[in-house]
């Protein structure tokens, strides 16, 4: 058995290897791969979470018992049914979506995946809408994956809406490979500042899942 190095990469790149994982793990079955595929053939921008991406949101969705969920940033649809697989029958989600052509697109995947009874779709500017749903809060988790140079205000609002132990998850917080370099435009600025937030904030102890395109998490804490 091979020694294990003191300095450990942060993730892999090695497509052996990932390959073999998909093999074991089959993150994507059928309805999914329908979904996306379907997605695109609707001309949605080919930008769905990455299978492993679904899997990781489903297992954390039942790890946390979630119940009630929000996501911002709908798309067809495909992220939104692996959170409602992880919530079990009586999971709620409440997801937001700028496009109606994207919404219209996704209520058909929920219901396609028999979870279109559990999943509100919203339509329109997210921030504006959110306040509809704090009536039911606090929430168990909030998935981020929409406009990045607002992540930081997403964040803002899921500190004050989940529940203390409650999970904020986001997408793409690696910033295509760029978060780190200097300068940049305004959405870069924004995932860097959200990044920052997320991990020194203080109201969340936070990790980074090195997906390729970076999937932060954090638990709330105060």
């Amino acid at each position: 058995m091979p020694s294990s190095p003191e300095n450990k990469g942060f993730g892999q790149g090695d497509p052996a290897l990932a390959r073999w994982a998909e093999e074991v793990f089959r993150p994507e079955d059928a309805v999914l791969r329908e979904i996306r595929e379907r997605s695109v053939r609707e001309g949605l921008p080919a930008i769905a979470v990455g299978r492993f991406d679904g899997l990781h949101l489903e297992v954390i969705a039942r790890a946390i018992g979630a119940l009630k969920a929000v996501e911002i940033g709908t798309l067809g649809g495909y992220s939104g049914v692996c959170l409602l697989r992880g919530m079990g029958v009586h999971g709620v989600l409440h997801t937001f979506e700028y496009s109606e052509k994207h919404a219209r697109v996704a209520s058909d995947s929920f219901h396609k995946a028999g979870v279109g009874a559990r999943a509100h779709v919203h339509v329109g500017v997210a921030l504006q809408m959110l306040p509809e749903v704090e009536a039911e809060a606090p929430f168990d988790l909030v998935f981020i994956d929409a406009d990045k140079v607002s992540y930081p205000a997403y964040l803002t609002w899921a500190a004050e809406h989940l529940r203390e132990g409650g999970v904020v998850l986001a997408d793409n917080a690696f910033g295509f490979g760029q978060v780190h370099l200097p300068g940049g435009d305004e959405n870069r600025a924004g995932l860097r500042k959200f990044n920052e937030e997320l991990a020194r904030g203080g109201r969340f102890r936070a990790t980074m899942l090195p997906t390729a395109e970076g999937l932060a998490m954090g638990v709330k804490i105060r």
